[in-house]
């Protein structure tokens, strides 16, 4: 019998965010996967870690992900890290990827599940919490009332969109172009909040466009709604 694969989301920084589900399976499997070279340091690793003490204890594989542009580089990245998850699976163990957030969101283990399944192992998809969701309740603010639709972006890679949509919008991956993402804002008209290091160290939280720092870090969300 073979493994299956996991990819399992952790949540977006709180350990005590982490679903019951999550925390089993980190429990129940030996073999635990984390992007970066060197587990240990993931953002991943240290949430998970709080809530399951024993993942110090188990085996520990890194998937290291470098961020480029280079398509055929990317690929090559994840199918490597596919047929290092086969080696295990083929033993019959199973695989634990641990990722930020929900899985099944912007998660690099997505394009690694393409490969799995296209050559034949099982995958399993455990959700977590989403950033935005987590965003929204330190903000204490609503996503979506009555039938507001919800619109979720790649903000970096939307910088021509005009965010006139009916409805609320989540800005994701936008601390690279910051001052671009600011003036798309100002634009739109709409009333802006951010979060930076959303329920890790150094949360910070912000309640408009010009409050946004055009250095915010990696780990910035932003919710536009509607005025």
């Amino acid at each position: 019998m073979k493994g299956i694969a996991y990819g399992v989301g952790v949540g977006p920084g709180d350990p005590e965010y982490m679903t019951l589900k999550a925390c089993r399976l980190i429990r129940e499997n030996e073999i635990i996967a984390l992007p970066g070279k060197v587990p240990q340091e993931s953002v991943a690793y240290k949430i998970a870690v709080g809530a399951v003490p024993e993942l110090a204890e188990k085996t520990l594989v890194p998937v290291d992900m470098p961020m480029v542009r280079d398509r055929e580089k990317i690929d090559a990245q994840h199918r490597a890290a596919a047929k290092l998850f086969e080696t295990y699976l083929d033993e019959g163990k199973n695989v634990v990827f641990l990722t930020l957030g929900d899985s099944t969101i912007y998660c690099t283990f997505s394009y690694i599940q393409h490969y799995l399944e296209r050559d034949g192992y099982t995958v399993e998809l455990v959700s977590g919490i989403t950033s935005f969701c987590a965003a929204a309740a330190r903000l204490g603010v609503s996503l979506t009332e009555w039938d507001e639709p919800l619109h979720i972006l790649p903000a970096v890679h939307k910088l021509e969109t005009a965010l006139d949509q009916p409805g609320n919008y989540v800005l994701m991956k936008s601390a690279s172009k910051m001052a671009a993402v600011k003036e798309l804002l100002r634009r739109s008209g709409r009333k802006v909040s951010m979060v930076e290091n959303c329920c890790m160290a150094g949360e910070k939280r912000y309640f408009s466009v010009d409050e946004i720092p055009d250095d915010a870090g990696y780990f910035s969300l932003i919710i536009a709604k509607e005025k």
